[in-house]
């Protein structure tokens, strides 16, 4: 475990991706600490400063696929951030996952091995669960 170097993941066990970037991290020699979001749910200030690292947007990192999204009202291109931040302080699983925060950036890893360009160190090799092989 890298003190100096602190990895927060936004983690969600049932997601293959979100699983497969806390092992990378974890092939790297890292013992992140991992937020089961679903469970601890967001604050608002929370998110507004996950967003304003990344310098996106509340609809960037909105899951659609196997939430509420669609029956909020969310996906309408209408919808504003304010709304969309309010959704997901009340319903977490409208977060995208998994969201990786390092001294190196805050970033939503999909796929999996966008979480390399945010450690100091690289695992030497890497097999997701599906077989692939991931070359740092």
């Amino acid at each position: 475990m890298t003190d100096t170097f602190p990895i927060t993941i936004y983690h969600n066990p049932k997601c293959g991706t979100s699983r497969n970037t806390l092992a990378m991290i974890e092939a790297a020699g890292y013992a992140p600490e991992v937020v089961e979001y679903v469970k601890a749910g967001w604050t608002r200030p929370q998110l507004e400063q996950i967003l304003k690292d990344m310098g996106g947007t509340a609809r960037a990192i909105m899951r659609t696929k196997g939430t509420p999204a669609e029956e909020l009202g969310l996906t309408d291109p209408t919808a504003s951030d304010e709304a969309i931040l309010s959704a997901m302080v009340e319903h977490p699983i409208l977060v995208n996952r998994p969201i990786v925060v390092t001294p190196l950036g805050t970033k939503l890893c999909r796929p999996s091995e966008e979480v390399l360009g945010l450690l100091d160190k690289q695992p030497e090799s890497f097999t997701k669960e599906d077989g692939e092989v991931v070359k740092p």
